[in-house]
């Protein structure tokens, strides 16, 4: 298997929205659909941003034989997030208040993996990323969110360390099927 980590480019733009329509567990249909628009189009278009935090400028993909597998949206959260949760959508706003909970960390927003790349531990090699591109951020602490329910991420983040810190409710949606919790997952920064 030839795996090869890079960074993401604006001709990449594209594959970036059809992986976090993937990973972003119906949130992005949330925000992206509009009546008679494609809604990778309008993904691809949020994508190519040169500023903010969902950009390409963020993504890291990772390539099997030249051909994009996988990706990893990750960056450093602000140090004083002074956003106002009662302006956000009700559906996004414990995702923010978690995040709120580990300033400066640096933050996974997201991992996805193509369906005919599962299984190969693309996503695992990703994540193995996480603590150079930390230490490159100044960051100590390495943060995710994921949902109580999908049981499968959650084994794999405590199998790499990572130890469930803090919980916020889930907001019942249509765009999901989730109940329960959300859970705030943390590790330090490994350098090796």
């Amino acid at each position: 298997m030839n795996l090869n980590i890079r960074k993401a480019t604006p001709a990449d733009c594209r594959a970036i929205a059809e992986l976090t329509l993937m990973a972003g567990e119906g949130i992005p249909t949330f925000f992206w659909q509009q009546p008679g628009q494609d809604i990778i189009d309008i993904g691809a278009k949020k994508a190519c941003s040169e500023t903010g935090n969902f950009s390409y400028h963020n993504v890291h993909l990772a390539e099997l034989n030249n051909e994009i597998a996988a990706m990893l949206l990750a960056y450093k959260l602000p140090e004083d997030d002074d956003t106002n949760l009662d302006e956000l959508p009700e559906i996004i706003r414990p995702l923010i208040e978690l995040e709120q909970c580990v300033p400066g960390s640096f933050y996974i927003n997201m991992i996805a993996t193509y369906p005919q790349h599962r299984g190969k531990a693309v996503g695992t090699k990703l994540l193995g990323a996480v603590d150079q591109l930390a230490k490159v951020a100044d960051c100590e602490l390495i943060s995710l969110e994921v949902f109580e329910q999908n049981d499968g991420a959650l084994r794999l983040y405590q199998r790499l360390d990572y130890n469930i810190i803090e919980r916020r409710k889930v907001v019942p949606h249509e765009c999901y099927p989730y109940t329960g919790d959300i859970l705030l997952l943390t590790r330090t920064r490994r350098d090796t």
